[in-house]
């Protein structure tokens, strides 16, 4: 057999025997690290430790060290219900059950289930840890595995797709009891140190709702006792900061079930945010020279074919006849503005050509996909795309990085970044797929950023720097992304005229500095708690008369100072301590309450909602102050502690 080259995280090179396993590569490394070995990832794939290695590939070893551990043992968590279930549940027949960010899930069918019945299960998972049974990797003949799944549909399905070149395919063993998986695993059940299942909820198969409906119980696992309080208590407060729960208490935006599912609805509250977010990329896109465009919300299905989407994408989109012509609502803005770039002459001294549009598009996510703003049929992006000489583009996609490092910092955002390729649905040749992949792998060197690979998560024309955020509770949410696209330009057949007087082909860089404005704005409620900073609150100052005998001076102050704020006066009835506790509720960042007092000195008293307060304010002094926070875009109020 021939040798092939295994990168190292180091970045050092190993050459091994084709074959080799990923266990086998790590005892070749060290004894140790053989001995630990628990799993590998390959080219960004987490797999077994027995996985064979055929051709050149970057490869970490995982151990019990390692942040892939916890997802390894999550997927034994998974096994582990799936016997205690069947150990009480004979009749119960097993789907698929794989480890998540947060845990696991299973999904059954053949039994009866509600909360009521998790806590016997677990308690005979607990039984299943406490045993410590160990975990086998057999293979079986392919033929066997059919025999074994006959009346299993689910298994079987997973056999013809996933597994369909497997032969002998692997199954997982413990204690007598199995499952056709390909792992990884830990090696015995007595490492899992910590689970409960968390809830029940219906799931089609596959995702589909065209499929049967299963039952998907929901767990979570961890390595000992105090991870999983920890988690359980972040779960509760994940709760309480939910942007469904809080977008109705603060009236951002509501999914009636009449206006249809995944179809939003922002009410003023929520449209001035989304206005403030707005104007703020589109300030960095003019600063970059972006020009602005507009195109519509549907187009011929001749454009979408002429595109790629259609034969790639279709399954994602509305499509609507009318009258004799088939019409599809715009999943993607990119086909639109390759077209406007199409109408005109270009020579290489036009180029970059750069478009923004924040473009409504829609998505048809299966209905059991639908979640609040975090997953939906409609949803704008701050779309941008670039037609370049290919010469420029370490330089625009460095500038792009650099802009979306600014958005994420603004809001102070952690990120992290990857680097996706070639799906196995996509257009174009190998050469043109490998030269953008490397492109962008060396803007990333040559950034210093650390990233990881995501094989195969590319969008169909063209490999991706995708950025995720982390959230005030730790949680992962797909964000900006830069797309590198030698294909669209050749399908639409634009061109530019080169320095040489001749016909050439520009490239497309796809990127967004949001990713979407619904998915970002899911994250800012949440992030914040609803505590948006002054600049992006739907209500920056609320003014509190003591009486009503000064709500005169409150609209002086609104109107002659407040003028270019979004400011509310309360002028109910009320106690100026019920007054507080609204305006506090409400998560609006200033008071000024006013009473004679104020009235006579023309000041105000300041208090933020975070109940700090500053008494006899000139009204000059906190409207600098109050200027300068907005236009700064800082994170939080601090005028009180300032």
């Amino acid at each position: 057999m021939s040798d092939i080259v295994v990168t190292l995280p180091d970045g050092s090179e190993l050459s091994v025997e084709s074959g080799s396993t990923v266990e086998d590569v790590a005892h070749e490394i060290g004894p140790g690290l053989g001995a630990d070995t628990v799993a590998g990832v390959v080219d960004g794939e987490l797999v077994d430790r027995a996985t064979e290695l055929e051709e050149d590939c970057r490869l970490v070893v995982v151990t019990d060290q390692s942040d892939e551990y916890l997802r390894v043992l999550r997927h034994t968590a998974a096994h582990v219900f799936a016997q205690a279930l069947q150990r009480l549940h004979p009749e119960a027949k097993l789907a698929i059950g794989p480890p998540t960010d947060e845990g696991f899930y299973y999904d059954v069918t053949d039994v009866d289930l509600d909360a009521d019945d998790l806590a016997a299960i677990e308690e005979e998972m607990e039984a299943i840890i406490e045993a410590d049974y160990e975990l086998k990797r057999v293979e079986r003949p392919r033929e066997e595995a059919l025999e074994i799944y006959a009346d299993n549909p689910y298994k079987l399905d997973v056999l013809e797709t996933e597994a369909a070149d497997e032969d002998p395919v692997s199954f997982y063993v413990q204690d007598g009891w199995q499952d056709l998986c390909q792992g990884p695993h830990v090696e015995s059940t007595g490492e899992v140190g910590a689970v409960t299942l968390l809830n029940i909820a219906a799931a089609y198969w596959r995702g589909d709702e065209d499929n049967e409906t299963l039952t998907r119980v929901y767990g979570t696992a961890f390595e000992d006792e105090s991870d999983l309080e920890a988690y359980l208590e972040r779960r509760e407060e994940a709760k309480e900061r939910d942007h469904r729960k809080l977008g109705r208490e603060l009236d951002l935006f509501s999914i009636p079930e009449t206006t249809g599912p995944g179809l939003p609805l922002y009410h003023p509250n929520g449209k001035a945010i989304l206005r403030e977010l707005e104007a703020f990329v589109d300030d960095l896109n003019a600063d970059q020279g972006y020009d602005f465009v507009e195109t519509p919300h549907l187009f011929r299905t001749e454009l979408w074919k002429k595109s790629g989407h259609y034969d790639n994408y279709v399954e994602d989109m509305f499509l609507l006849e009318v009258g004799d012509e088939e019409y599809g609502l715009k999943p993607m803005n990119c086909p639109g503005h390759a077209t406007i770039f199409d109408q005109g002459n270009w020579s290489y001294r036009d180029l970059p050509v750069r478009y923004a549009e924040n473009g409504k598009v829609y998505r048809r996510e299966q209905r059991g996909e639908l979640s609040g703003l975090s997953r939906v049929w409609a949803f704008t992006i701050d779309d941008g795309h670039l037609f370049l000489e290919p010469g420029s583009i370490e330089r625009e996609v460095t500038t792009i990085i650099d802009q979306i490092r600014e958005v994420l910092d603004t809001f102070g955002l952690e990120y992290e970044v990857a680097l996706a390729t070639r799906p196995e649905k996509s257009v174009g040749s190998d050469e043109i797929w490998e030269r953008a992949e490397r492109q962008l792998e060396d803007v990333l060197e040559a950034s210093g950023m650390d990233y990881d690979l995501e094989p195969g998560d590319g969008a169909f024309y063209g490999p991706k720097i995708d950025f995720s955020f982390e959230d005030a509770l730790g949680r992962h949410w797909d964000g900006p992304t830069v797309q590198l696209d030698f294909n669209m330009p050749e399908r639409f057949d634009l061109t530019y005229t080169g320095e040489d007087n001749q016909e050439h082909r520009p490239v497309m860089i796809h990127r967004a500095l949001y990713g979407s404005y619904e998915r970002f704005f899911m994250v800012l409620v949440e992030h914040f708690d609803g505590n948006f900073p002054t600049w992006l609150a739907p209500e920056q100052v609320r003014i509190l008369p003591v009486s009503d005998d000064n709500i005169g001076y409150a609209k002086q102050l609104q109107n002659r100072y407040l003028a270019d704020f979004r400011v509310g006066i309360e002028d109910r009835s009320w106690t100026v301590g019920k007054k507080i506790q609204q305006a506090h509720d409400d998560r609006v960042p200033y008071m000024l309450v006013v009473g004679d007092r104020e009235e006579e000195a023309g000041t105000v008293s300041v208090r933020d909602r975070f109940e700090e307060e500053r008494n006899d304010v000139d009204v000059e002094t906190f409207l600098t102050h109050l200027e300068r926070e907005v236009a700064e875009r800082r994170v939080t109020p601090d005028f009180v502690d300032g």
